[in-house]
């Protein structure tokens, strides 16, 4: 199981959001990169970043702070990124700047076309978020839960060559609630493809709990607040889940 640390920029500042309110944001870092740093010193082995302006702008904003990450960590660390995603170009662009996996979120819903596309040009680099409240779809930034059942978009998009679902409830993110352990199977059942679990990862207890399903197909699993606030101490997460891997294996 892997765990990666979440860094969520806000005009140019590491962040968190609750419940996907950007007038609800705490700054926890006004140097984004020196935070990469301090989570690849903790023991990450990815790193998930999300340009919170770009998401609502529609188009990337916080591309200095987002360089500024990729020139500090290793190139064997990948980073995978989403927010304001919206065009070919521009997932070419962050490619190119060393980004690893590039987030399709609300684009892949709403012109799952342009998804289809990135998944023929660009093989192996292209994760899609699903964000859903009571198991339906929501987009742009939370502000609109759709009619689409997640279980059903998610395998629609498997097929077409995506290389894995962020599935975030919505209802749990920023809220230190613990994981919705029982939507986060039900998805990964459903799939060939790996799922990585977000929103509410709060404690050992949810790694845990998270550790128990990973033959399922939950790989990874993404923590933001409960890090940054100390709820959840992250070397001491990823080494629980190390030793309950080896334990299984």
């Amino acid at each position: 199981m892997l765990l990666i640390p979440a860094i969520d920029l806000k005009d140019g500042h590491c962040v968190r959001l609750r419940q996907g309110e950007m007038n609800d944001a705490t700054v926890f870092s006004e140097a984004p990169a020196d935070m990469a740093r301090h989570w690849l010193d903790q023991g990450a082995r990815r790193l998930h970043l999300v340009d919170l302006n770009g998401a609502f702008a529609g188009k990337p904003v916080n591309g200095k702070a987002i360089r500024a990450i990729v020139d500090a960590v290793d190139d064997d660390v990948p980073v995978q990124l989403g927010g304001g995603i919206r065009d070919l170009d521009t997932i070419e662009r962050y490619l190119d700047e060393g980004i690893a996996y590039v987030i399709i979120g609300t684009a892949a819903v709403k012109n799952p076309g342009l998804l289809r596309d990135a998944c023929v040009a660009f093989p192996g680099h292209i994760i899609v978020g699903l964000d859903a409240r009571d198991g339906k779809v929501a987009v742009e930034g939370w502000s609109k839960v759709t009619g689409h059942d997640v279980v059903d978009l998610a395998k629609k998009f498997e097929d077409y060559g995506v290389e894995a679902v962020i599935y975030t409830d919505i209802g749990r993110d920023g809220m230190l609630t613990g994981v919705n352990i029982e939507a986060t199977v039900r998805l990964a059942r459903a799939l060939r493809i790996p799922v990585i679990a977000s929103g509410g990862v709060a404690s050992l207890a949810d790694i845990e709990a998270l550790c128990a399903i990973e033959d399922e197909g939950v790989s990874a699993a993404i923590t933001g607040r409960a890090i940054y606030e100390g709820a959840l101490d992250f070397a001491a997460g990823q080494a629980r889940a190390a030793e309950l891997a080896a334990r299984t294996h």
